[in-house]
């Protein structure tokens, strides 16, 4: 189970799945896909604006729940490996500090990037695209534009 786990199925066959899953959603009841809606929608539980949690919100809960039952059954259960190059950067004596300051403060700017752009990069990228919103092929755009230049930017300084 642990060797199947580790080796994930190619991106052609959780493609279309993943785009299945879209336009079901969208023909079964007309909603567009996306995790920070559930983000929002636990938020918006908690602070007593809605009187229950929405499917948005288990949406969520199914992708943090689903990620960490695959770790364990794929036989990872800590975070020791880090976060790659800012692990490596930042990791050394009081560098866990750095490494969370700089999650929570990504995290924010992500949040605020997401409500921005009316949708965060699966919203818009997956549901958005699909229905043909030009305003998220123009989110989608960004997203992808600023990925690949800090990308390249961050493969320059390493």
């Amino acid at each position: 189970m642990k060797d199947l786990l580790l080796h994930r199925p190619a991106w052609y066959v959780l493609g279309p799945l993943l785009g299945l899953v879209v336009l079901g959603l969208y023909a079964a009841i007309s909603e567009r896909f996306g995790v920070v809606g559930g983000y929002s929608n636990v938020v918006e539980r908690i602070s007593g604006r809605l009187p229950k949690l929405g499917w948005k919100a288990w949406v969520l809960f199914g992708v943090l729940g689903g990620s960490l039952v695959y770790r364990l059954a794929a036989g990872r259960s800590n975070i020791g490996d880090g976060y790659g190059w800012l692990t490596r950067t930042f990791g050394g004596s009081g560098g866990h500090l750095i490494v969370a300051g700089l999650l929570v403060a990504a995290g924010v700017l992500i949040g605020f990037g997401a409500k921005t752009a009316g949708g965060c990069t699966s919203g818009n990228g997956l549901g958005g695209c699909s229905a043909g919103s030009t305003s998220s092929f123009a989110a989608t755009a960004t997203f992808m534009g600023t990925a690949i230049v800090c990308s390249f930017l961050i493969k320059a300084i390493t």
